[in-house]
């Protein structure tokens, strides 16, 4: 007889316990156990325990493969159970992983291959019965998750009619959904530092670089003739011939929302709003300022589209300055926030599921950056941007606008721009000062990348086993077809054929599903929460003239108390920092290390970070490991 210890840990959040009998069957190379119940101590399989049990085979069952778990229920009572891992020391000494993290939500077998890094494709070498349970748990995932068209020109998405539809473990164990619901009570504590300081140029440039849409602003080399900026005109402390010297150094710099020219407008409460499609300017100046120095609120230059100066009248030119923040902030909600982090999020965790195993290294590697994201999409969808939320009724771009806003956004994504290095380097800012977005994001991205790589190396040994592997070949073929809608043009890989092009692409998925999305979602109630320094709407339209403008007319154009009031609950909701989660799912003593360093390096970045704060005025706190959430989970 071989005594083998069973030792079962169960996930330490909510209602992850069960009080139903548990069994087990071990698979070795050289048999099987008998199913047999783990007999359980008064707290064995709750919420956090940790339990050894003995197993007894009637012979040695050799190299293990494979665990198979069964929960059995009560007549009466039956529940759900989210073990974390299963480890199993065999009679030589030996221990086995096998990592878990999935509900076990009925009374059927689950099996669980040994936690060691597997394609697919080599599992042939297994044993038929091993094979074979593999495949049917595979299949049974892709069944679940299907593919379905939410608007068209948008990607795609998962097929979910209700929140249950979706796999147990893409749900929280505990619901969001009423937190959709709450009203805007606690709300109004304000951000304090955007309500002393929205007026001011010197905190209106600095959001361009470190708010929550630091994705719009790029060094101007020339300036488009679409914005006749007079030669003979002098910007507050910015002569002409100081401005064409700066442009020469480089020390101009553009915002240009020509993707807003004529988006049709919502209209609020009986009332039609208005979005403008500005031209910025910017000067970096000899404090290493970002100050705007000419504002154009119209795409197509004329005599009803003025341009505005700090030198112009106060009211004149904080009414300008406050159209191009109503801009940025639809802008970065629909293409920045919603399309380029969620969107996509759910187009990568979705492709994952149906096409990775759960012992495939790539999905090793992601499984926590897609966490939980099926479910924020879905209650986003239904709560959010759906014909009666929040976002469609009491924004400018929304319904109409919205679709078009989007369908504009699918077809200006390309891969560089996911891309932080490629990113940064093509809009022109790899030496401008103060921008903590830039500096944090491009040291996340590298520690990521150097982790991705190590961890993928380790697997591939050489490009012919990417280009071989038939599971990661359909993952990224449905991420082409699904979320970039087979669009060529925006340099999204259609197949891989290098390590170096897969590592590439990994850490692109794992930096949008954590540090990109905490860059433009973390900060939104600190510079939104004072509203006329992101209104999601404009009252009046654009001024067609100056020395209009005075502290009436500029009440009047912003959103009306009922508007605001359901843009600062949301806004509030969704800067809320969710539940995150551990999970350990290598079993290799050398990707084991590599996490190990990984945490290391992020820890030391956070410290980092928080020594260089300590000696700003406004720290920028976004892109802190310590705060970066590991998915797109609210």
């Amino acid at each position: 007889m071989a005594h083998t210890f069973v030792t079962v840990s169960t996930e330490d959040v909510a209602f992850a316990g069960t009080i139903d009998d548990v069994y087990i069957t071990l698979v070795g190379q050289d048999g099987s156990s008998k199913h047999v119940k783990l007999d359980k101590s008064k707290f064995a399989f709750h919420k956090g325990d940790v339990s050894t049990f003995t197993v007894t085979c009637s012979e040695d069952l050799g190299q293990l493969l494979e665990i198979h778990l069964e929960k059995q229920g009560g007549i009466i009572i039956k529940d759900s159970w989210l073990p974390a891992k299963v480890e199993v020391e065999s009679p030589d000494g030996k221990v086995y992983s096998f990592p878990i993290y999935h509900w076990l939500t009925d009374s059927k077998k689950h099996f669980f291959r040994e936690g060691a890094g597997l394609f697919l494709s080599h599992a042939l070498c297994c044993p038929h019965a091993v094979l074979q349970n593999d495949l049917t748990c595979f299949w049974a995932f892709l069944l679940c998750s299907q593919w379905a068209v939410y608007k068209e020109g948008t990607p795609l998405c998962m097929e979910a009619d209700t929140l249950k539809s979706l796999p147990p473990d893409d749900r929280y164990p505990f619901t969001r959904e009423l937190e959709f619901g709450f009203t805007a009570v606690a709300a109004f504590v304000l951000s304090d530092y955007a309500m002393k300081h929205w007026r001011e140029d010197a905190f209106f440039g600095y959001q361009f670089l470190n708010g929550v849409n630091p994705m719009m602003i790029q060094r101007c080399k020339t300036l488009p003739s679409k914005f006749p900026v007079p030669s003979n005109m002098t910007f507050s402390k910015v002569t002409a011939s100081s401005f064409f010297h700066s442009q020469q150094k480089g020390n101009i710099f553009l915002c240009d929302y020509n993707i807003l020219d004529g988006v049709e407008t919502n209209t609020i409460n009986g009332r039609k709003q208005f979005l403008a499609a500005p031209l910025v300017l910017l000067h970096k100046n000899e404090d290493d300022e970002m100050m705007p120095i000419a504002i154009q609120l119209k795409q197509k230059p004329g005599k009803d589209n003025p341009i505005f100066f700090p030198t112009d009248s106060e009211y004149d030119w904080l009414l300008a300055k406050t159209y191009v923040k109503s801009a940025d902030s639809n802008l970065h909600e629909l293409n920045f926030h919603l399309l380029r982090t969620h969107l996509l999020a759910e187009v990568f965790a979705v492709s994952l599921q149906r096409n990775l195993p759960r012992v495939h290294p790539v999905y090793k590697l992601l499984i926590r950056h897609t966490r939980y994201t099926l479910q924020i999409n879905f209650l986003a969808r239904k709560s959010l941007i759906s014909e009666s939320g929040t976002i469609t009724r009491y924004t400018a771009s929304g319904g109409k606008g919205m679709l078009t806003l989007l369908d504009r956004s699918v077809s200006s994504l390309t891969y560089r721009s996911l891309c932080i290095p490629d990113d940064i380097a093509d809009r022109g800012l790899e030496d401008v000062p103060n921008f903590y977005y830039r500096d944090d994001g491009l040291k996340l991205w590298n520690i990521m990348h150097r982790f991705v790589h190590d961890i993928l190396s380790f697997y591939y040994k050489n490009d012919g086993m990417v280009q071989n592997d038939a599971e990661l070949q359909n993952w990224i073929q449905e991420i082409f077809e699904n979320g970039f809608l087979r669009r060529s043009e925006t340099g999204i890989p259609q197949k891989f054929t290098t390590v170096a092009e897969l590592v590439k692409f990994v850490t692109m998925v794992m930096f949008t599903c954590s540090a990109q999305h905490a860059a433009v979602n973390t900060g939104q109630y600190d510079l939104y929460g004072w509203m006329p320094n992101g209104p999601s709407t404009m009252q009046e339209p654009p001024p067609t003239q100056k020395g209009k403008a005075d502290e009436a007319r500029f009440l009047s154009t912003l959103p009306d108390v009922q508007t605001t009031v359901h843009i600062l609950a949301t806004i509030w909701l969704l800067s809320m920092q969710s539940s995150d989660f551990v999970e350990e799912h290598f079993t290799e003593d050398f990707p084991k290390y590599k996490v190990t360093m990984f945490q290391g390096d992020l820890i030391k970045l956070s410290e980092d970070i928080k020594s260089r704060n300590e000696n700003l005025r406004l720290p920028y706190t976004f892109l802190d490991p310590k705060l970066v959430e590991n998915s797109v989970a609210i």
